[in-house]
């Protein structure tokens, strides 16, 4: 069966990067009706935090990301000595001692000498009574993976094969000097013993991907198939990493985006597929499609979740916002009809505040000075509200018959002087929502 798995930190919120990761995964387990597993990758007692641990669900949930099962690592501590354990009874790990400070003296040396910054293993040749001796003077070691020196070949799907001379790459440290477990092995540990068959990550991981297949063999489990999406970048190709912070996804949230907006958008980004509007999980289920996806950066640019949920918003029934309506006061007198005129001009559902308090209080006109002398006769002309469905052609004829203007010259100002905008929803429809117009002049 299909297993596949979203392994967050719980060290912070997540944002539009992790949400490729976590989409992927989730669209191939349930395309093939398998199992999403979400584990939290909490081996680091410092920065992990149950409050982001909280926000990650929390942010699951609201986009509908549903787990059938959650795991914690921090659960699993016992296990993961017991695998390190069984590395060292294989000869496939040892404890080194350098400090941060040699071991950079050493990768300088060797770009000087022109070879790869590569560990030189110099650990291997310890004997125990060194090792006892460097024991005593600086405390316990990093233990590293004695990598097997030989091509790491695997079928990416989504970069194709794949092929990593593992002498180009250092014996990754698999357990700190303090004894924490390192994201490799413990991640290596959890997809073995959760039957994990397909994994999805950003193409930063490719050179981890190499290490972590020989753990795998290692530890006589199965290696499974493994794909690495494009990483995103900005709008002009600049590097969104910096900017991720304000991508979390509860910023999207506090925003106003629309979860399907987020997803339908997020589902087919970097692919050779259109982005295209769904409405439902089951939809963006039924399209997805790994193979579609390329190697190259994608440009992720905000901005476009807005028309997406502008268009979502423009579709929603009154009964599914009803309750927000009444919230921001509007009476019931007039609250479908507030939402049945300004739903189709707003990107959020924040947009309404300002619809109703223009409603509400009136606005401050815009008036040029070529029209100063037509909207003080106009103003002259206008009833006080309540308006009618009729009110705005009256309004408007006796306006045209007094000044003689005509068309947009016309209209634009008088829509300009009684909302404060040049834009908004057909003026025979806004009307008769209006509770205050500007002062006459």
């Amino acid at each position: 069966m299909t297993t596949t798995r979203f392994a967050p930190s719980p060290t912070g919120f997540i944002h539009v990067g992790n949400l490729r990761t976590a989409l992927m995964n989730y669209l191939i387990a349930r395309k093939a009706g398998g199992t999403f597993i979400l584990r939290l990758d909490d081996t680091d007692p410092e920065r992990s935090k149950q409050e982001y641990a909280d926000a990650i669900q929390e942010d699951l949930e609201w986009l509908g990301l549903t787990w059938d099962r959650m795991e914690r690592q921090s659960d699993r501590l016992e296990r993961y000595q017991e695998a390190a354990q069984e590395l060292r009874d294989k000869g496939r790990f040892y404890e080194a001692f350098e400090t941060p400070t040699e071991l950079d003296l050493k990768r300088k040396k060797q770009l000087n000498m022109g070879k790869p910054p590569v560990y030189d293993r110099a650990a291997l040749a310890l004997s125990d009574d060194d090792r006892a001796k460097l024991r005593a003077e600086r405390g316990d070691g990093v233990w590293r993976f004695k990598l097997d020196h030989e091509r790491i070949v695997w079928q990416d799907g989504i970069l194709g094969e794949i092929s990593i001379d593992a002498a180009s790459v250092s014996d990754p440290v698999l357990i700190r000097a303090d004894g924490q477990f390192l994201y490799t092995l413990a991640s290596v540990v959890d997809d073995i013993d959760f039957g994990v068959t397909n994994i999805v990550r950003g193409s930063d991981h490719v050179t981890n991907t190499a290490t972590q297949i020989q753990i795998i063999e290692a530890l006589g489990g199965t290696v499974p198939g493994f794909a690495h999406h494009s990483l995103l970048t900005g709008p002009q190709g600049e590097a969104l990493s910096k900017r991720l912070g304000t991508l979390s996804l509860r910023d999207l949230r506090a925003a106003g985006v629309e979860p399907m907006a987020l997803l339908s958008l997020m589902a087919r980004l970097g692919s050779s597929q259109p982005v295209e509007l769904r409405g439902s999980l089951d939809e963006i289920v039924e399209g997805f499609d790994l193979s579609t996806f390329g190697a190259a950066p994608t440009k992720f640019d905000e901005q476009d979740l807005y028309p997406l949920t502008a268009h979502i918003l423009a579709a929603r029934p009154y009964a599914a916002v009803a309750d927000h309506i009444r919230a921001l006061g509007v009476p019931d007198d007039i609250a479908e009809d507030f939402w049945t005129v300004t739903r189709e001009n707003i990107q959020t559902m924040g947009d309404l505040d300002g619809w109703w308090t223009l409603c509400r209080d009136g606005a401050t006109p815009m008036i040029a000075d070529e029209d100063r002398d037509m909207i003080a006769t106009a103003m002259e002309l206008l009833p006080p509200p309540p308006y009618s469905a009729e009110s705005w052609s009256t309004f408007t004829a006796a306006v045209r018959e007094a000044t003689g203007r005509k068309g947009k010259g016309l209209f634009m100002p008088l829509r300009k002087a009684l909302t404060g905008m040049d834009h908004g929803p057909d003026m025979s429809a806004l009307m008769p929502l209006l509770q205050k117009v500007p002062a006459r002049a």
